[in-house]
């Protein structure tokens, strides 16, 4: 129970971190309601829990390999580019709700996205090798604790995701078409914003 809990916070404290995935969820489950959201929270913990169970594993070492770290690098500025231009686009369309149909609509195509964002970004994987490593010296992946430390990682994950959606819907129907478009802008350029320090990231290391 011990190792649970403690994957527990970790998947919120993880999950909690004002990232790109932070602002593409607030953003678009303010475009498309609760139901969207979830289903990016729910992208979002398959990868921190694949990640985690990854780092568990040690696959940490795999992106020693500088060709792998930079292809990693890479993609993550790849896919968060395309979020924040399309972001950014939809914060100059005319009318409200004028997203096109490559654009997240519907709870199964925000799950898509939601994966492909965090999953671009496979360097934290050696984050999380670092913290089941202080996990196992403390005793709390002992005698099968890494599998509830696991479950406790997407528990917390998908917990503090689910707030941040139930939250940001309950507050959309305060935000009129002049208001969201600027929160569309200021994801956008997060989002931008995040792809360039990744980009600065990739080629200095």
């Amino acid at each position: 129970m011990t190792a649970l809990l403690a994957g527990f916070g970790l998947g919120a404290a993880v999950a909690a971190q004002l990232g790109p995935m932070s602002l593409f969820a607030i953003r678009t489950t303010l475009r498309n309601g609760v139901a969207v959201g979830l289903a990016i929270g729910a992208g979002v913990a398959a990868i921190d829990t694949l990640y985690a169970a990854a780092g568990a594993l040690g696959a940490a070492g795999v992106l020693a390999l500088a060709p792998l770290r930079l292809a990693a690098g890479v993609l993550g500025v790849v896919v968060l580019t395309v979020l924040g231009v399309r972001t950014l686009w939809s914060a100059f369309r005319v009318r409200l709700g004028g997203e096109t149909h490559e654009e997240v609509a519907s709870p199964r195509r925000a799950f898509v996205p939601a994966l492909g964002a965090p999953a671009s970004n496979p360097l934290t994987i050696a984050s999380w090798a670092a913290v089941f490593a202080a996990a196992s010296t403390a005793g709390a992946s002992a005698h099968g604790g890494s599998l509830l430390l696991l479950a406790g990682v997407g528990l917390g994950s998908m917990s503090w995701m689910t707030l941040l959606a139930a939250g940001v819907a309950s507050a959309r129907r305060l935000i009129g078409d002049r208001l969201l478009r600027a929160v569309d802008v200021l994801a956008g350029a997060g989002l931008l914003a995040f792809a360039a320090a990744l980009g600065v990231r990739t080629l200095h290391e």
